[in-house]
């Protein structure tokens, strides 16, 4: 059975190379980071992963084990919180959220306080829940440091 950690991962510098058959800098190995490989990491200490990307949230779900995917592996890595994406939105809405949020928590606002007040700062422009809605918060809701 092949693991459901490898079908979810990050595309890095060096996966369009690899995957067109060049040579990637040895640092990069292949460019891919998969949820097999980040759940092999110590992220112990790790107060905060934002995973921005579109669909980062998601995951294969196995009955009697819940979902797998990069949102587990994180958290198996030791990650305290992780912000991430449940559905595909445009690059645009994406970094304004994300400038919001980052302000938020550099003013110091608990960590999903100031995703959901720059949710609500984008719904004032953008009332559609697509433009900001696909963003949640799991793990410690609190303050950086806490």
């Amino acid at each position: 059975m092949e693991n459901p950690l490898l079908r979810s991962g990050l595309a890095l510098a060096g996966a369009n190379t690899w995957l067109n058959g060049g040579t990637p800098p040895e640092d990069a190995e292949d460019g891919l980071l998969t949820a097999a490989d980040v759940a092999g990491l110590d992220l112990q200490g790790t107060e905060l992963v934002v995973l921005s990307a579109c669909q980062t949230g998601l995951g294969e779900i196995r009955t009697g084990e819940g979902v797998f995917g990069l949102r587990r592996a994180f958290v198996l890595a030791g990650a305290r919180t992780l912000v991430m994406s449940l559905w595909s939105i445009p690059d645009e809405e994406t970094a304004l959220l994300m400038r919001m949020f980052y302000r938020g928590m550099l003013a110091g606002a608990p960590r999903a306080q100031a995703l959901r007040e720059a949710q609500l700062r984008l719904q004032a422009t953008r009332p559609d829940p697509f433009y900001w809605g696909a963003f949640i918060c799991q793990g410690d809701p609190g303050p950086i440091g806490a």
